[in-house]
């Protein structure tokens, strides 16, 4: 019998791999130590799968920071418009919603995923779940434990698909470092929320309230969103946009000082003269409220800044930029995704293993990082798609 292709990591870029290798004809294998298929993926789309980006290439690759050149030609090869024409070839058509963003129309991750999973098995992928690889053996077999004990493989080739650190309750869990030793670079939280230090009475008052329609800056870098209150500190899209270069800061200095601006769509000017009215016996409260226009959330934040020492002169130039120390980035258990993982150093062009002929990787496992904004799953959609070509090739 042929020797079946062993695919580590039944994730986006994991199954992606697998449907690249069973479509050119090939056996393939699943393996995943969870019980059951895509439970990071199942997460992802809890309020609305974002899968890609429409904006043009050039920009879309521009999110990947620093390894934006060695990603460009791997996303070049499966970009966003095959990945939405993949989603319409196993029946979830998608859509362009604000901000560019694209969604399946059934917006929730499930639908698409038994889509997906039934694919496979038309194409003959099998799927072994509860198996946890475990690394190689002196014969260079794959090892796993499984619920009934150590098994072996001999592959013909094979990919790592083992995702990153965040969220390793749905097998995230970077268990696997150990077998690939001195490879790699140290996971970090990213996309994550971070660490305030909140007064008591802000915290009891506001913790799981939301901040909308702000603006954040920090250094030259400023991102309109909403942010979210927690008893630990701030979360959010607008706080996640900038959480690589918060976290960065923080390592290297200690701490990251960012200003948030509570009404970004009033000028200062126009704002100054409001709060320059008469307060005709009103509370703080009621006027920040009434002239500025702020909500319960913003005004307890201009409160904790008051508290903290900030000047109660100009009321104005505090709600356009009140400071706000961040100590430190959440748990990566706690993180959306993970920055770290394999060192790109330690593949090749193609995505083999320098050290490890016939073994390709892809995925979250791979040191990179990106926003959210569907820029994560694409690059797990296109190095899945980049490892299995390579594999092909390499087999001949």
């Amino acid at each position: 019998m042929t020797q079946r292709i062993a695919v580590i990591g039944a994730g986006p870029a994991g199954l992606m791999a697998a449907e690249v290798l069973a479509l050119a004809g090939r056996g393939v294998t699943v393996f995943d130590q969870m019980p059951s298929a895509g439970r990071k993926l199942l997460m992802a789309g809890r309020g609305g799968l974002n899968l890609t980006h429409a904006e043009a290439l050039p920009v879309l690759l521009s999110r990947y920071g620093s390894v934006r050149d060695w990603l460009a030609p791997i996303i070049a090869a499966f970009p966003p418009d095959a990945l939405i024409g993949w989603c319409n070839g196993i029946g979830q058509p998608t859509f362009v919603g604000s901000s560019a963003r694209v969604f399946p129309r059934a917006m929730k991750a499930s639908p698409l995923l038994r889509a997906w999973l039934r694919r496979l098995d038309d194409l003959g992928v099998r799927l072994r779940l509860r198996h946890r690889w475990t690394g190689w053996d002196t014969d260079g077999a794959l090892c796993f434990a499984t619920p009934e004990g150590p098994a072996r493989e001999h592959p013909c080739a094979t990919i790592l698909a083992l995702g990153g650190a965040s969220w390793p309750r749905l097998g995230a869990d970077a268990r696997w470092i150990d077998h690939l030793p001195g490879l790699v670079a140290p996971f970090r939280s990213a996309n994550c929320g971070f660490v305030v230090d909140w007064s008591a009475h802000l915290r009891d008052r506001l913790a799981g309230r939301p901040l909308k329609r702000l603006a954040i800056r920090f250094g030259s870098h400023r991102v309109l969103g909403e942010a979210m209150i927690t008893a630990h500190g701030l979360e959010g899209g607008a706080i996640y946009a900038l959480s690589a270069r918060l976290r960065d800061a923080i390592e290297s200095g200690g701490s990251a000082v960012i200003l948030i601006d509570l009404r970004p769509d009033l000028p200062a000017d126009l704002l100054s003269r409001r709060l320059a009215e008469p307060r005709r016996g009103q509370s703080l409260a009621n006027v920040l409220r009434k002239s500025a226009g702020l909500s319960p959330e913003a005004i307890g934040l201009v409160q904790e800044a008051l508290h903290g020492g900030a000047d109660p002169a100009d009321l104005a130039g505090l709600i356009k930029g009140i400071p706000v120390r961040l100590v430190a980035p959440v748990a990566i258990e706690r993180a959306i995704s993970s920055a770290g993982g394999l060192r790109l150093d330690a593949l090749d062009a193609s995505l083999m293993l320098r050290d490890r002929p016939g073994v390709f990787a892809a995925g979250e496992m791979l040191d990179w990082e990106a926003p959210t904004g569907g820029y994560l799953l694409q690059a797990c959609f296109s190095t899945g798609v980049a490892a299995a070509r390579s594999a092909l090739a390499w087999l001949g």
